[in-house]
């Protein structure tokens, strides 16, 4: 790769970073004001406490946030940590999808993939709600996009999405109100996007970081042993380590399958 090449490379990076910070931004917006039954059209942003408006040099993404030192320059009330965070994960998410498949078709379904799972965390970390407004309109746009960008038949997509519904509608009975109608429809859209064997790692793989993930706030004391958890975060998750690693997830688990044999044999 000649020095030409690199600087090329170099842009593109950092233009799809910067446009995913601002995408991050604008899922922060959506994600609250739709909670609240709101428009993201109007009015202008605002500190949610006074509701000054913020200028232009207060929407940066992360860098207005940490100049501020998270507070509203105005009544001076603690900013959600959440903003700058639901910006950064928007920026990995984004960058790690489009350094894998780069500018090919695919990456739309993981560009798209990621803003819905990025618009269900924030959504369920501040109400434990994940909207149909995001779920079921993606899970209808995955099945459309897969008729042109796929690597399986239409048909398997199709059965990635009533897997992903029944796997989790099934949980929701057994844990009796413990899994909620928005992590049905979320996966029905992940399924959508992934097909079967997609949707079956990204469950295992989200279970098993909530399991983790629960059991390290239990012991830092964060969290007591009946206080919901939003499971969303780790949708996210295990998830993006699917789509992006999925292939080699499951060849180092065959791998370590085969070892076992042997050692045990």
């Amino acid at each position: 790769m000649d020095n030409g090449e690199f600087a090329i490379m170099w842009v593109m990076d950092l233009i799809v970073i910067i446009y995913a910070l601002f995408l991050g931004s604008f899922c922060n917006v959506v994600a609250m004001r739709w909670l609240e039954g709101g428009s993201v059209i109007s009015p202008s942003s605002h500190c949610p406490h006074c509701k000054t408006p913020l200028r232009w040099y207060e929407l940066v993404p992360l860098f207005s946030y940490l100049a501020m030192g998270g507070r509203c320059r105005t009544c001076e009330v603690r900013i959600s940590p959440l903003y700058p965070f639901g910006e950064a994960a928007t920026a990995v998410s984004f960058y790690l999808v489009y350094a894998k498949y780069g500018l090919d078709s695919e990456t739309l379904i993981g560009w798209l993939l990621s803003a819905l799972l990025i618009l269900s965390m924030l959504t369920d970390i501040r109400s434990k709600l994940i909207l149909d407004r995001f779920t079921l309109p993606a899970i209808g746009l995955f099945l459309f996009l897969r008729i042109w960008i796929a690597d399986a038949t239409w048909w398997t997509y199709l059965i990635g999405g009533a897997l992903g519904f029944a796997l989790l509608f099934i949980l929701a009975l057994l844990s009796k109100g413990g899994m909620g109608g928005g992590d049905i429809k979320l996966f029905a859209a992940i399924g959508a996007a992934l097909g079967p064997s997609g949707v079956l790692m990204s469950l295992i793989l989200s279970a098993l970081i909530g399991l983790l993930g629960g059991g390290l706030l239990l012991a830092a004391g964060r969290l007591k042993r009946k206080d919901p958890i939003p499971f969303a975060p780790f949708i996210w998750l295990g998830t993006i380590m699917t789509y992006l690693f999925g292939s080699q997830i499951f060849d180092g688990y065959m791998h370590f399958i085969e070892a076992l044999t042997r050692y045990v044999g």
